[in-house]
């Protein structure tokens, strides 16, 4: 059975075997002719990614590798990587799967999706059983089913969407404010597969927030990761027009900050917005058909008064929204005045936000799970094994890698997170623990191997896969890092990379406050600049929230800057990104 692909709106199961296919057009002349007669029996699970032609059946798959225990067999491929062939067998689809409360992750997620279309939507409660203590409160619920609706009423194909569509390529003004009328907000991908995560589950709380339907511009690769979140219809963007097309969908790559269709430009330029007296600000003719928000890092002061009360009262009267941002937003939606009751409603526990969207929102398909869980129940599981995640991300080119492996090394041993036996010679092993490693680089997982060698570490080092360097819009790469965030969230303990939006949705969908090592920002001149050589080698995050890297300090009512980690009990600084806040419980009750 080959993975859904999003977009499809009957959320039907689809055949994804052609060679033309992201997965297959990828993989296929990585197959070894070694592996065929290993493959042919279609016997084994899947894995990433590859192509298996069996019994006249094509099935798009995924590859995950290992250097280390031999687990993945088959020749390597013309970039340096092992590369495997697996097939589930047919068997599998046919298995009863009752749907309970646990697996609907106590009403978070709806019924309305058969199990093997997404297998993953289901079986994900399975392995973090420690975070199902986390209910999501019933207001929480009342939204997303209600957001649900508005997606299936107003999203793509429907009546009200091509309407929508015609009035935008025409340039047609006016408020929004008929009931039956439907708003947009598409997200513009940008940057790697962890920023995008953390914007699209910011985008979509703003949605719910401001009752929008959420469109997602995800690229080309969108289809291989992820299953449709919304029952009915696809949140994926349909392609507009061609190359000549005059549509404002067609050029969402075009728009940069300081664009003239953006939220800043207008604010600063004057003329189209009216100020009164009473500070209350209101289009001056009519509101324009779409606005362009830039909200990345390093954007300028009135792109961020999109975090201003009367700012978004503006913006709630245009029809389309296209948002380009990096950036975990939802600490910045907290401090902004006219959403403040809402998410106070929806998240009794402030800590828990991502922790639930992204449990909502991100079902990896078909071929992505079935790697994902191959792996997990032939490296990590046996034994009932404590399993440490160690996820190591450097930014700065010039920093030594021994100086990361001693950080490493000296986190594990200060924290204590492998449980230590001694052995009939009097040493000390840890025999019912495993090392999961994801890093870009194979020396990493090499040393830390060679470190914990022999018997000490009983249940083995082992890492998926070293992809060499980070590659934005590929689709092998993508599946491969998408399977290893979800096996960091398989593991007991997580130690990660500061500044690495990889670590904090591996943290966020487990429901575990990772041990966070400083990293040395990627635009110092010397690695050494902002790092003191007298902090811990890692430090406890304060809460499984990811950080908000570029946040805005500027008090929209007070008219100036502001301490942002005073002004709210639940916002606090990140210990890895001195400017970034962070969303915390406020009282005790929380334990993670």
């Amino acid at each position: 059975m080959s993975a859904p692909r999003m977009g499809v709106a009957n959320n039907k199961e689809q055949a994804n075997n052609s060679p033309s296919s992201p997965a297959a057009r990828i993989m296929w002349w990585w197959w070894p002719s070694s592996s065929r007669s290993r493959s042919t029996s279609c016997a084994t699970r899947r894995a990433l990614p590859a192509v298996c032609v069996a019994a006249a059946v094509a099935a798009a798959v995924i590859v995950l590798t290992d250097d280390g225990d031999g687990w993945w067999w088959g020749r390597r491929s013309p970039d340096g990587m092992p590369s495997a062939l697996f097939i589930d067998d047919p068997r599998d689809s046919e298995l009863p799967f009752n749907i309970t409360a646990d697996h609907l992750l106590d009403g978070l997620l709806t019924s309305d999706f058969s199990h093997k279309s997404c297998r993953s939507r289901y079986e994900f409660a399975a392995y973090h059983k420690k975070s199902l203590q986390h209910k999501p409160s019933p207001y929480l619920i009342a939204k997303l089913r209600k957001q649900e609706a508005l997606q299936k009423r107003c999203g793509p194909g429907t009546a009200a969407y091509k309407n929508a569509v015609r009035r935008l390529d025409a340039g047609d003004r006016g408020a929004v404010s008929d009931d039956d009328t439907c708003r947009y907000l598409v997200y513009i991908s940008y940057r790697g597969l962890g920023n995008r995560m953390l914007a699209i589950a910011s985008s979509f709380l703003y949605a719910v927030l401001t009752d929008r339907v959420l469109l997602v511009d995800g690229g080309k690769d969108a289809g291989e990761l992820f299953c449709e979140p919304f029952p009915g219809t696809t949140w994926l963007l349909p392609r507009a027009g061609g190359w000549f097309s005059s549509s404002p969908l067609s050029r969402l790559r075009g728009y940069l900050g300081g664009a003239k269709e953006s939220l800043g430009n207008v604010l600063q330029s004057g003329g189209a917005v009216t100020v009164s007296a009473d500070g209350n600000l209101t289009w001056s003719v009519a509101p324009p058909p779409y606005l362009y928000l830039h909200l990345a890092g390093g954007y300028e002061f009135h792109d961020k008064l999109f975090f201003c009360g009367a700012q978004q009262r503006l913006l709630g009267e245009v029809p389309w929204l296209f948002m380009w941002t990096d950036n975990y937003l939802v600490p910045g939606l907290f401090l902004t005045p006219p959403f403040a009751g809402e998410l106070d409603a929806m998240f009794p526990e402030k800590d828990a936000v991502f922790h639930h969207l992204g449990r909502y929102l991100f079902h990896p398909t078909n071929a992505v799970w079935h790697a994902v869980t191959r792996y997990y129940h032939s490296n990590l599981a046996a034994g009932r094994r404590r399993v440490v995640g160690v996820q190591i991300r450097v930014f700065q080119k010039k920093q030594p890698p021994q100086v990361v492996l001693d950080q490493v090394l000296s986190c594990v041993s200060a924290e204590k997170l492998l449980p230590e036996t001694i052995t009939g010679n009097g040493s000390t092993s840890s025999s019912h623990a495993a090392v999961l490693v994801t890093s870009l680089s194979p020396w990493y997982g090499e040393r830390i191997r060679e470190e914990y060698g022999g018997k000490s570490i009983a249940g083995g080092v082992h890492q998926p896969s070293h992809e060499g360097r980070q590659r934005w819009r590929d689709a092998a790469h993508d599946m491969r890092a998408l399977s290893e965030m979800w096996l960091l969230s398989m593991c007991d303990a997580l130690v990660t990379s500061g500044y690495s939006t990889f670590g904090y949705v591996a943290g966020g969908l487990a429901g575990l406050r990772p041990w966070v090592m400083p990293s040395a920002p990627m635009w110092a001149d010397d690695w050494r600049e902002g790092l003191d050589p007298n902090d811990p080698p890692c430090w406890r995050a304060a809460s499984v929230e990811p950080c908000f890297h570029s946040p805005s300090a500027y008090d929209c009512a007070a008219g100036k800057d502001v301490e942002l980690d005073k002004v709210r009990p639940y916002i606090r600084r990140c210990v890895d990104v001195k400017c970034g806040i962070k969303l915390v419980n406020e009282s005790s009750s929380s334990q993670w």
